[in-house]
Protein backbone atom coordinates (compact mmCIF):
# COMPACT_ATOMS: atom_id res chain seq x y z
CA UNK A 1 0.00 0.00 0.00
CA UNK A 2 1.45 3.63 -0.92
CA UNK A 3 0.75 6.35 1.58
CA UNK A 4 -0.07 10.04 -0.02
CA UNK A 5 1.84 12.97 0.73
CA UNK A 6 -0.97 13.98 2.28
CA UNK A 7 -0.72 11.11 4.83
CA UNK A 8 3.54 11.46 4.47
CA UNK A 9 3.54 14.79 5.74
CA UNK A 10 1.69 14.44 9.44
CA UNK A 11 3.76 11.83 9.90
CA UNK A 12 6.94 13.83 9.36
CA UNK A 13 5.84 16.49 11.06
CA UNK A 14 4.98 14.43 13.98
CA UNK A 15 8.44 12.28 13.95
CA UNK A 16 10.09 15.93 14.09
CA UNK A 17 7.70 16.80 16.70
CA UNK A 18 8.77 13.66 18.63
CA UNK A 19 12.34 14.52 18.34
CA UNK A 20 12.62 17.81 19.00
CA UNK A 21 12.47 17.62 22.75
CA UNK A 22 14.63 14.90 22.79
CA UNK A 23 17.50 16.87 21.14
CA UNK A 24 16.44 20.32 23.98
CA UNK A 25 16.98 17.91 26.96
CA UNK A 26 20.95 16.52 25.67
CA UNK A 27 21.80 20.15 25.26
CA UNK A 28 23.56 21.79 28.03
CA UNK A 29 22.11 24.82 29.42
CA UNK A 30 24.67 28.27 29.13
CA UNK A 31 26.33 28.73 31.76
CA UNK A 32 25.79 32.21 34.02
CA UNK A 33 28.32 35.04 34.22
CA UNK A 34 29.40 33.55 37.32
CA UNK A 35 30.29 30.28 36.45
CA UNK A 36 32.52 31.52 33.16
CA UNK A 37 34.33 34.30 35.49
CA UNK A 38 35.15 30.93 37.34
CA UNK A 39 36.31 29.03 34.66
CA UNK A 40 37.94 31.79 33.77
CA UNK A 41 40.51 32.03 37.47
CA UNK A 42 41.79 28.67 36.53
CA UNK A 43 44.40 30.04 34.37
CA UNK A 44 44.95 32.89 35.88
CA UNK A 45 48.49 33.22 37.64
CA UNK A 46 48.21 34.94 41.51
CA UNK A 47 52.17 35.96 41.93
CA UNK A 48 54.11 36.47 42.18
CA UNK A 49 53.94 40.39 41.16
CA UNK A 50 56.78 41.12 38.10
CA UNK A 51 59.60 43.34 40.08
CA UNK A 52 58.83 47.18 38.76
CA UNK A 53 61.37 48.81 36.31
CA UNK A 54 61.71 52.77 35.53
CA UNK A 55 62.03 53.11 31.90
CA UNK A 56 62.48 56.83 31.33
CA UNK A 57 62.74 57.90 27.65
CA UNK A 58 66.23 58.30 26.37
CA UNK A 59 67.62 56.53 29.35
CA UNK A 60 69.26 53.00 30.38
CA UNK A 61 65.98 50.96 32.66
CA UNK A 62 66.28 51.43 36.81
CA UNK A 63 67.81 47.92 37.09
CA UNK A 64 70.62 48.11 34.04
CA UNK A 65 74.26 48.09 34.90
CA UNK A 66 75.91 51.23 32.61
CA UNK A 67 79.13 50.39 31.27
CA UNK A 68 79.93 53.76 29.44
CA UNK A 69 77.99 56.85 30.24
CA UNK A 70 80.27 59.04 28.30
CA UNK A 71 82.37 60.77 31.20
CA UNK A 72 84.77 57.58 32.41
CA UNK A 73 86.05 54.19 31.14
CA UNK A 74 85.99 52.93 34.76
CA UNK A 75 85.06 49.28 34.55
CA UNK A 76 86.52 48.60 31.67
CA UNK A 77 90.48 47.44 30.81
CA UNK A 78 92.96 46.41 28.43
CA UNK A 79 92.95 42.71 27.17
CA UNK A 80 96.54 42.65 27.15
CA UNK A 81 96.11 43.79 31.33
CA UNK A 82 96.23 47.38 32.34
CA UNK A 83 94.22 50.60 31.71
CA UNK A 84 92.03 50.47 28.58
CA UNK A 85 93.89 52.76 26.35
CA UNK A 86 90.51 54.09 24.17
CA UNK A 87 89.85 58.06 24.40
CA UNK A 88 86.92 59.61 25.11
CA UNK A 89 85.59 62.93 23.68
CA UNK A 90 82.18 64.70 23.29
CA UNK A 91 81.08 62.06 25.67
CA UNK A 92 81.86 58.98 22.81
CA UNK A 93 84.40 56.29 23.42
CA UNK A 94 86.64 55.91 20.78
CA UNK A 95 89.05 52.96 19.38
CA UNK A 96 92.60 53.69 20.49
CA UNK A 97 94.05 51.96 17.41
CA UNK A 98 96.83 49.86 17.62
CA UNK A 99 96.34 49.73 21.51
CA UNK A 100 94.00 46.12 21.17
CA UNK A 101 90.30 45.50 22.84
CA UNK A 102 89.04 46.47 25.78
CA UNK A 103 86.70 44.40 27.70
CA UNK A 104 84.43 45.44 30.80
CA UNK A 105 86.32 44.20 34.53
CA UNK A 106 82.78 42.24 35.59
CA UNK A 107 81.47 39.23 33.85
CA UNK A 108 78.40 38.52 32.23
CA UNK A 109 76.30 35.35 31.23
CA UNK A 110 72.40 35.71 30.30
CA UNK A 111 72.23 39.61 29.10
CA UNK A 112 70.15 42.39 27.37
CA UNK A 113 73.02 44.71 25.50
CA UNK A 114 72.75 48.09 24.47
CA UNK A 115 75.69 49.48 22.45
CA UNK A 116 75.27 53.05 20.09
CA UNK A 117 78.23 53.42 17.25
CA UNK A 118 79.56 55.41 14.61
CA UNK A 119 81.70 54.11 11.90
CA UNK A 120 83.71 57.20 10.52
CA UNK A 121 83.33 59.12 7.16
CA UNK A 122 84.60 57.18 4.18
CA UNK A 123 87.46 59.77 3.62
CA UNK A 124 90.11 57.19 2.30
CA UNK A 125 88.56 54.97 -0.05
CA UNK A 126 88.27 52.15 1.70
CA UNK A 127 86.01 48.78 0.98
CA UNK A 128 84.40 45.82 2.12
CA UNK A 129 86.08 44.76 5.40
CA UNK A 130 88.61 47.86 5.53
CA UNK A 131 85.34 50.39 6.47
CA UNK A 132 84.75 50.94 10.02
CA UNK A 133 85.39 47.68 11.11
CA UNK A 134 85.00 46.52 14.87
CA UNK A 135 83.33 44.27 16.94
CA UNK A 136 80.83 43.80 20.04
CA UNK A 137 82.02 40.31 21.42
CA UNK A 138 79.56 38.26 24.38
CA UNK A 139 81.91 36.38 26.97
CA UNK A 140 84.85 37.43 24.89
CA UNK A 141 83.78 35.12 22.16
CA UNK A 142 80.65 35.35 20.76
CA UNK A 143 80.99 38.56 18.23
CA UNK A 144 78.20 41.01 16.69
CA UNK A 145 80.09 42.71 13.86
CA UNK A 146 79.98 46.02 13.58
CA UNK A 147 81.12 47.60 9.83
CA UNK A 148 80.38 49.97 8.08
CA UNK A 149 78.08 48.36 5.58
CA UNK A 150 76.38 51.28 3.94
CA UNK A 151 76.84 50.56 0.10
CA UNK A 152 79.66 48.87 0.79
CA UNK A 153 79.54 45.01 -0.27
CA UNK A 154 81.29 42.60 1.46
CA UNK A 155 81.04 38.79 2.09
CA UNK A 156 77.23 38.91 4.05
CA UNK A 157 78.13 36.88 6.94
CA UNK A 158 80.63 39.73 7.76
CA UNK A 159 78.83 42.54 7.30
CA UNK A 160 77.23 44.90 10.50
CA UNK A 161 74.45 42.85 11.89
CA UNK A 162 76.46 39.74 10.95
CA UNK A 163 77.49 37.47 13.93
CA UNK A 164 81.03 37.12 12.62
CA UNK A 165 81.69 33.99 9.82
CA UNK A 166 78.20 32.10 10.99
CA UNK A 167 74.95 34.43 10.30
CA UNK A 168 74.10 37.03 8.08
CA UNK A 169 71.85 39.42 9.18
CA UNK A 170 67.96 39.39 7.57
CA UNK A 171 68.30 42.35 6.45
CA UNK A 172 70.52 45.43 5.99
CA UNK A 173 69.66 48.33 8.58
CA UNK A 174 72.74 50.35 8.12
CA UNK A 175 72.79 54.01 8.05
CA UNK A 176 75.65 55.93 5.93
CA UNK A 177 78.75 56.76 7.65
CA UNK A 178 79.08 59.05 10.35
CA UNK A 179 75.79 58.61 11.61
CA UNK A 180 74.84 56.82 15.31
CA UNK A 181 73.52 53.56 15.28
CA UNK A 182 72.35 51.05 17.82
CA UNK A 183 72.43 47.37 18.44
CA UNK A 184 69.91 45.77 21.11
CA UNK A 185 71.22 42.75 22.21
CA UNK A 186 69.69 39.37 23.70
CA UNK A 187 72.43 36.90 24.61
CA UNK A 188 71.85 33.41 25.98
CA UNK A 189 74.81 31.84 26.79
CA UNK A 190 75.49 28.53 26.83
CA UNK A 191 75.64 25.61 29.00
CA UNK A 192 77.71 23.19 30.15
CA UNK A 193 77.76 20.02 32.30
CA UNK A 194 80.35 19.20 34.55
CA UNK A 195 82.43 17.28 32.20
CA UNK A 196 82.94 20.04 29.89
CA UNK A 197 80.19 18.77 27.06
CA UNK A 198 77.30 21.19 26.00
CA UNK A 199 74.02 21.54 27.11
CA UNK A 200 72.92 24.20 25.27
CA UNK A 201 74.33 26.51 22.25
CA UNK A 202 74.29 30.07 22.97
CA UNK A 203 71.37 32.08 21.25
CA UNK A 204 71.39 35.77 19.97
CA UNK A 205 68.72 38.06 18.90
CA UNK A 206 69.86 41.52 17.33
CA UNK A 207 68.22 44.62 16.43
CA UNK A 208 70.21 47.22 14.54
CA UNK A 209 68.56 50.34 14.53
CA UNK A 210 65.59 48.59 15.51
CA UNK A 211 65.13 46.28 13.23
CA UNK A 212 65.53 42.50 13.73
CA UNK A 213 68.06 41.42 12.24
CA UNK A 214 68.81 38.29 14.16
CA UNK A 215 66.29 36.18 15.77
CA UNK A 216 66.88 33.69 18.10
CA UNK A 217 69.93 32.38 16.11
CA UNK A 218 71.68 29.50 17.65
CA UNK A 219 75.55 29.59 17.39
CA UNK A 220 77.80 26.72 15.91
CA UNK A 221 80.60 27.96 18.50
CA UNK A 222 82.94 30.30 19.40
CA UNK A 223 83.89 33.38 16.48
CA UNK A 224 86.57 32.03 14.15
CA UNK A 225 87.82 34.22 11.70
CA UNK A 226 90.00 31.01 9.90
CA UNK A 227 88.16 27.85 10.35
CA UNK A 228 84.79 27.00 11.89
CA UNK A 229 83.70 27.71 14.87
CA UNK A 230 83.32 25.18 18.16
CA UNK A 231 82.98 25.66 21.74
CA UNK A 232 84.79 25.08 24.52
CA UNK A 233 83.85 25.38 28.16
CA UNK A 234 83.98 28.39 30.10
CA UNK A 235 81.97 30.36 32.74
CA UNK A 236 80.51 34.20 32.63
CA UNK A 237 83.20 36.02 30.74
CA UNK A 238 83.37 39.80 30.06
CA UNK A 239 81.75 41.81 27.17
CA UNK A 240 84.55 43.23 24.86
CA UNK A 241 85.06 45.73 22.12
CA UNK A 242 87.18 45.11 19.33
CA UNK A 243 90.18 47.35 17.68
CA UNK A 244 89.92 46.68 14.53
CA UNK A 245 92.49 49.55 13.34
CA UNK A 246 89.08 51.65 12.16
CA UNK A 247 87.80 55.37 13.82
CA UNK A 248 84.78 53.47 15.82
CA UNK A 249 82.69 55.51 18.48
CA UNK A 250 80.39 54.17 21.04
CA UNK A 251 78.51 55.55 23.08
CA UNK A 252 75.83 55.02 25.56
CA UNK A 253 76.33 51.40 26.40
CA UNK A 254 74.69 49.58 29.26
CA UNK A 255 73.40 45.72 30.00
CA UNK A 256 70.90 44.20 31.96
CA UNK A 257 71.87 40.89 32.87
CA UNK A 258 68.96 37.90 32.90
Amino acid sequence: MTLTSQKLTPLIAAGLMLATPAFAQDAAPEPTQEERQAQSRVTEVQGPEPRLVQTPEGQPPSDATVLFDGSTLEGWESVDGGEAEWTIEDGSLHVGRGSGDIRTTENFCDVQLHVEWRSPPNDEGHDSQDRGNSGVFLQERYEVQVLDSHENPTYANGQAGSIYKQHLPLVNASREPGEWQSYDIIFQAPIFAEDGALRRPAHLTVLHNGVVVQNHAQLQGATEWIGYPSYEAHDCAPIRLQDHDADVSFRNIWVRPM
